[in-house]
Parts: structure tokens; C-alpha cells; sequence
């Protein structure tokens, strides 16, 4: 019976595993593959935009750019992205963002923070691989730990395929809405390009006013357009090769791409931007890895997605073959009349989908990178109470907006957008290959020679790409090269700007025993009430708060001085959150707090995070208790804590019930186990609590000081004032609420 019993409940765990990952398969069609299952309406287009269509070879230029689309969507999100990209997941999470964490974890190149022995005791910092280190990944670990500059550069690429990913947000829904309402031409042939123009860019400002909704509103619609979409085109893909050419299938054979260059020379390899644009979409399958499972992502794939896709591009040569004058308009012309319209409609829907997702990973990416310190503040707001993932960010929102429109309204046709749009797609390619040869070598500890076989294969394919796009520069490819780089300064200037000001509290901190022994000279004053410091350092005091005791020299009975870091991890567990020690002798009832976040974590509004830290300092002060009596820890060491014991849970519960400022409660304690030390104490805390808790933060003005050159000063003084001065105030993005805030102002010469 206990054998039956047994197989049973692995019966019902794999069925329940089974459903799962069905369902997570199910809801990636309407995420994770709209840009990428769109991109039969234009990729025939742009590929046979230039002197191609008029080519003399016109049959073997079309089994060659069937073959090429063929062999790329094969080797590169077949190959690449499902087998092997998808391996290098941070956590569960993936993204450019994703691998250089993975790196950072695992040696020391990472410039947005420095692990130290505390960040080292999270789970997430052990999770990586435990092989035995390499000749040649420790030679590569070493060289980036002794060269700055390779650390420099490394962050460099990362930002740089994170502003190009920002850079896709304007282009696709751009390209995608674009080229469906361009279809309505088939019909109406007489409909002017402005009309078609102006209906765009009615559908991408409407799409763009419904995001402050969230996704999780509508996002069960997007599943089933997908499906139905990929349905529609596979179908009408069948439907030409069997009435147009079937020996179409031919072009399959690697022969017909060889061939391609060979007839088509220079124009087959200016025509590669074109061709491109059937991998758009590709970097999301692992971009989006957080929200889903890797087998759910590749049994959509292999599943469904690409085979759909081969058949709709097999279908539309099929119909070039036979119909030459049709190449500009060949997608819609190769749709059979019966079903245009539902077909049509559906396109729009389609490329709304694909659009929906590449701006809700936009708002995922620049949540990172503000995480990280490598974005200035911005207003964040969780769309879903369940998903962490879906955020509405209102500033990107309308910015992205208005770059769309002006994107449509300046380019006004496809070919010159996919010039533009062939460039991102590949550079952000590219950077994950690169990014790839480290992971293979530093966190794999394969040999150099599969990672640079990895580069070799997968590399030479995109730099093919990325020649041909970047030929396209004059044509439209300056445009997301034009903004790449303003994002990338503007990451870059507030990184910069920010380590300078942090760099500065750390040369300047002050130590608090030294300040608290100076006591009676200033005399200092306690009052009543918590007093939580927020500053940057981890040890002794910030400038900031030195400056206020000497003008100021009174401060709270109970001082908590607390430090947010955001660390090179996705999520941080909750029982690991909180670090708390105490600074001095237990009568200066002072401490220190780091909570510490990853780049995917959720921030507590500021109520929920004020009884959350005081109920942690509470369970540090009985942790501390119980040490104290066996031998305990000293004085300033941080702890991790656990769960309160019964009767300060009680006594603690007890001061939440009673509310705020003047509900003093008398409270009691239940129970053994907690000396009258620990009683005292935390009656204490809960006094203080309830008369107030006032936050503490620094109002500083950073300027470079005069003997910096000229780019410094321009950086610092100009393009980080400005940024600082315009982004949200640190206080308004913690949710601090404002008639609880000392701010302290300060120069930093940096």
C-alpha cells in the first residue's frame, strides 16, 4: 500500500509539473514571441528593398534568401538562444543584465559594487557552478581583477546592449504597426501614405495610453491572437507552396545560401539588413526567461513558433517565385482573398501584441538598470499585486511614445525603419555572444577552445549581419546608433556621478564613537522617538550626519542607521534581507541596518518597510540576548536574524494594534526565555516607536572641484546636476512621507 501510495504522489507531482509548465508554455506566446512571429509581413520587404528585386537571377535569388532565413532562424534562436543561451540564467532570470551579474558573482568585475563579506553570505552569491577552476578562467579572472580599464569596458558593453534594448522599444512598435496598416493599401489602393501614417500613429498612441492599466489586464487576450496569428500564416504558408511551387522546399538545402552570394555578390550582402529582421525578437526568449521556465520557452519554440514560422516564409517565396511584380507588397498580396480581411486584422492585433511586449521589457530593463545605480530615479508603479514583473514607468512611457511617433512620422516607410531597426537587433546580439565567451570560460570553467568555437560559429554570423546594417547607417541606421548613445551617456554620466558622491561619503565618514565621545563638549541631546539615518556607508558615520550634530547636537533616543544596497543578484531571500548590528554599548541604543535588494526585487512602501525593520531590530535584540548569556557576539558585528521568540512577538504585536503617536499602550510580556535586559529594550523600542519616527537624509549638491579638467566639470556639474536635479528626490522614490523627513544640505566636491 505505502508503494502504491508512493507512486501515486509522484504520479500527481509530474502531472502537476506537467500542467505547469504547459501553461507557462501557453502564456509565452503572448510575451515572449510577438516581435519575433511578426516579422514575416516585412522581412521579405526590406530584404528585396534595394537592387536585388531587379536582379536577372531572380529564381536563385529566391531560394537564397529563403535558405538564409532558413539557416539564420536555425542556427541562431534554435541553436544559440534555446540550447545554449538559456543555460546561462541568473537564478532564473536572463537578460544582458542577468549575464553580467552571473560574472560579477563569480570574480570581481563588476564596477557597480564590491562584494564583501556580507553580501557573500546570501544563498543567491553560492549558487553558481563549483567545478574546478581552469588554467584559463582563473588567467581571465586575474586579468579583470588587475585592469580597471577591462572593468570599465566590460560595463561599457553592458550598457551598451542595455540602451540598444531601450533603442528596440522605439523601433518595434514602430516597424510592426506600421507594416500591418501599410496592408490596407492591398485593398485600397488609392489610400495616400499619410492616411496610412496617421492610422499608426492613432493605434501606437492608443497602445501607449493603455499601459498605465498594466498587462495583467488584457494579457490573457495575448496568448490566443498569437496562436492565432502563427495559425493563420503557417496555414497560408501551406496553402502557396502547394498552389504556387512546391519544389520550393528546395531552398532548404545550405547549397541556395552559398549560391545566393554567389550570384547576387554585393547586392545579396547589402540585402542581409533585410534579412535580419526574421531573428527580431530572438533576445527575448532569454530576456524574458524571469517570467517563465526554460522548458516552458522551449516547447513553445521548437513547438509551435518555429515551425510556424518556416512554413509562412516558405509559403511567401513560394508566391515570389511565381509573382515577381508583387515583391514590395508580397506578404499581403500572397494572402488568398477569401480570408484577406481576417487575416488583416488579425496582423494588427498581432504587431500590438509584439509591441505591448517589447515596452513592458523596456520598463524591465530600466527597472534594473535603476536598481543597479546606472539609471537616474524614476517613478515606478506595480501594475499587478501578484506579478512583481509588471511595472508602468510614466516618464519612459510618453517618452517612448513620442520617439515612435516621430520614428513613423519622419521615416514614414518600412524600409527605412528596418535599417534602423536590423542594427539594434544584431548589436544587442552580439553583446550577448560576447558576454557568452565569459560566462563559458569564467562560470562554466569550459575550455577556451568551446568558448571561442561559441564565438566563432555564432559570432562570424552576426558580424556578417552587422557589416551589412552598419552600411545602412546613412539610410536610417544613425538613428538607434544616435540614440544608443545618448542613453548609454546619460547611464554612464549618472553610474559615474553617483560612485563619485558615494566615493566622497566613504573618504569623509566620520567615526561615531569618536563623535558620541565628544558628547558632552556639543552637549548632545536625546529626544524621544526613532531616528532612522540613511546613507551609503556601512561603517561610521556619513558626512551628512556629522554636519547636522555640529550645528544640531540632538538626535533621537533610539539612532538606526540604514543602508539600502542593491546588489548583482535578482532576488535577495527574505530571511536574508536584513543585516543588523549594534554600534557601542547597549545604553547608546544606536545601531545599523543594510537591507539589501536584488535588481528584480519589489521595494516596501515606506510604512510596511518602517515595521519591518523595527520588528527585525527587535528579533536582533533577543538573538543578541540569548548570545550575550552563552558567550555571545560583539559589540558592531552584524547578524542575520530570525523569527521572535512568543513573548516579544506578543509584545510587538501588541504596539501594532495600538497604532500610532499618542495610543501609548502598556505592554506585557508572556512567557520565558527573554531576560528583563531584552524586555526593557524592546519596551523601549516600542515607546519609541509609538511617539515617532523621523527619517534623516542627505539634500547634497555635488560639484567636481577645481582641479578637475573640463569633461569632468561638464559631466559633473552640468549633465549629472541636471539629471539630479530633475529626476525624482530620494526621498519621494523610498515613499517617505514628507512630514516625517529632515533633510540635510551638503556640498560633496568630488
Amino acid at each position: 500500500m505505502d508503494l502504491e501510495s508512493g507512486s501515486r504522489s509522484r504520479d500527481s507531482r509530474f502531472l502537476k509539473t506537467y500542467r505547469t509548465t504547459l501553461c507557462l508554455a501557453y502564456q509565452s506566446f503572448g510575451v515572449v514571441y510577438g516581435d519575433l512571429s511578426t516579422s514575416p509581413i516585412y522581412v521579405f520587404k526590406s530584404s528585396f528593398s534595394g537592387k536585388l528585386k531587379d536582379h536577372e537571377n531572380y529564381d536563385d535569388i529566391i531560394l537564397g534568401v529563403l535558405s538564409l532565413v532558413f539557416w539564420t532562424l536555425t542556427l541562431v534562436p534554435l541553436c544559440k538562444y534555446i540550447i545554449l543561451v538559456l543555460g546561462a540564467d541568473d537564478n532564473g532570470e536572463g537578460g544582458t543584465f542577468a549575464l553580467y551579474s552571473l560574472l560579477c558573482r563569480n570574480s570581481k568585475m563588476s564596477l557597480l559594487n564590491t562584494a564583501n563579506a556580507a553580501q557573500e553570505q546570501l544563498s543567491a552569491y553560492n549558487s553558481g557552478s563549483s567545478s574546478k577552476e581552469t588554467r584559463t578562467s582563473t588567467l581571465l579572472k586575474e586579468f579583470f581583477e588587475k585592469h580597471r580599464s577591462s572593468r570599465i569596458i566590460l560595463l561599457l558593453v553592458v550598457l551598451l546592449g542595455t540602451s540598444m534594448v531601450i533603442s528596440d522599444g522605439v523601433l518595434t512598435p514602430a516597424m510592426s504597426v506600421l507594416a500591418a496598416v501599410s496592408g490596407v493599401q492591398i485593398k485600397v489602393p488609392q489610400l495616400h501614405e499619410n492616411y496610412t501614417v496617421f492610422i499608426a500613429c492613432v493605434i501606437l498612441v492608443g497602445l501607449f495610453a493603455l499601459q498605465h492599466y498594466g498587462t495583467h489586464r488584457v494579457g490573457f487576450l495575448f496568448a490566443p491572437i498569437l496562436i492565432a496569428w502563427l495559425l493563420c500564416i503557417s496555414g497560408v504558408g501551406i496553402y502557396n507552396m502547394i498552389h504556387w511551387n512546391p519544389s520550393i522546399v528546395k531552398a532548404l538545402s545550405p547549397y541556395y545560401a552559398y549560391n545566393f552570394f554567389k550570384k547576387a555578390g554585393k547586392d545579396g550582402w547589402k540585402s542581409l539588413g533585410g534579412i535580419v529582421l526574421c531573428i527580431t525578437g530572438a533576445e527575448a526568449m532569454f530576456a524574458d526567461l524571469g517570467h517563465f521556465s526554460k522548458l516552458s520557452i522551449r516547447i513553445a519554440f521548437t513547438g509551435v513558433v518555429y515551425p510556424c514560422l518556416i512554413l509562412a516564409y516558405m509559403g511567401e517565396a513560394a508566391f515570389l517565385s511565381k509573382n515577381r511584380a508583387d515583391i514590395q507588397r508580397s506578404f499581403f498580396k500572397a494572402i488568398p482573398e477569401a480570408i484577406f480581411w481576417p487575416v488583416f486584422i488579425t496582423a494588427t492585433l498581432a504587431t500590438v501584441v509584439g509591441s505591448q511586449a517589447i515596452i513592458s521589457a523596456t520598463f524591465s530593463i530600466i527597472s534594473q538598470c535603476r536598481a543597479l545605480r546606472c539609471f537616474p530615479r524614476v517613478k515606478i508603479i506595480h501594475t499587478s499585486s501578484l506579478v512583481h514583473g509588471q511595472i508602468y514607468i510614466p516618464e519612459v512611457n510618453w517618452f517612448l511614445m513620442v520617439l515612435c511617433l516621430a520614428v513613423v512620422v519622419g521615416f514614414r516607410n518600412t524600409d527605412t525603419i528596418g535599417h534602423a531597426y536590423g542594427l539594434v537587433v544584431i548589436t544587442v546580439m552580439f553583446v550577448t555572444t560576447c558576454l557568452m565567451f565569459l560566462i563559458i570560460v569564467t562560470v562554466w570553467k569550459r575550455t577556451v577552445l568551446s568558448a571561442i568555437l561559441f564565438v566563432v560559429v555564432f559570432g562570424s554570423i552576426e558580424l556578417l549581419y552587422l557589416s551589412s546594417c552598419i552600411e545602412k547607417v546613412p539610410d536610417g541606421g544613425w538613428f538607434p546608433l544616435l540614440l544608443s548613445l545618448i542613453i548609454l551617456s546619460v547611464m554612464s554620466i549618472w553610474h559615474y556621478g553617483t560612485s563619485k558622491k558615494e566615493a566622497f561619503e566613504l573618504q569623509n565618514k566620520v567615526c561615531l564613537e569618536r563623535l558620541l565621545s565628544m558628547g558632552p563638549s556639543l552637549g548632545i541631546v536625546r529626544v524621544p522617538g526613532i531616528g532612522l539615518i540613511y546613507s551609503n556607508v556601512v561603517s561610521g558615520v556619513t558626512p551628512m550626519f556629522a554636519h547636522f550634530i555640529t550645528n544640531f547636537p540632538a538626535f533621537h533616543r533610539i539612532l538606526i542607521f540604514v543602508t539600502l544596497q542593491s546588489l548583482t543578484v535578482p532576488k535577495v531571500p527574505a530571511n536574508e534581507r536584513f543585516l543588523i548590528g549594534r554600534i557601542g554599548p547597549p545604553e547608546f541604543r544606536l545601531f545599523r541596518c543594510i537591507v539589501r535588494y536584488g535588481y528584480k526585487d519589489p521595494r516596501r512602501d515606506c510604512y510596511d518597510f518602517e515595521n519591518h525593520l523595527i520588528m527585525k531590530v527587535a528579533e536582533f535584540l533577543q538573538s543578541e540576548g540569548e548570545e550575550g548569556s552563552s558567550g555571545g557576539r560583539a559589540h558592531g558585528e552584524m547578524s542575520m536574524v530570525g523569527k521572535l521568540s512568543s513573548p516579544v512577538a506578543d509584545a510587538m504585536a501588541g504596539s501594532e494594534s495600538n497604532g500610532g503617536v499618542g495610543r501609548r499602550k502598556k505592554v506585557g510580556f508572556r512567557g520565558v526565555g527573554v531576560t528583563d535586559e531584552v524586555k526593557d529594550e524592546v519596551r523601549e523600542l516600542i515607546e519609541a516607536k509609538e511617539a515617532g519616527v523621523a527619517y534623516m537624509m542627505g539634500h547634497t549638491c555635488v560639484v567636481a572641484s577645481d582641479v578637475s579638467s573640463f569633461v569632468k566639470k561638464f559631466a559633473i556639474d552640468i549633465v549629472y546636476g541636471f539629471m539630479r536635479r530633475n529626476c525624482r528626490r530620494p526621498a519621494a522614490a523610498l515613499g517617505i512621507p514628507h512630514t516625517s523627513l529632515i533633510e540635510v544640505g551638503m556640498v560633496y566636491h568630488v
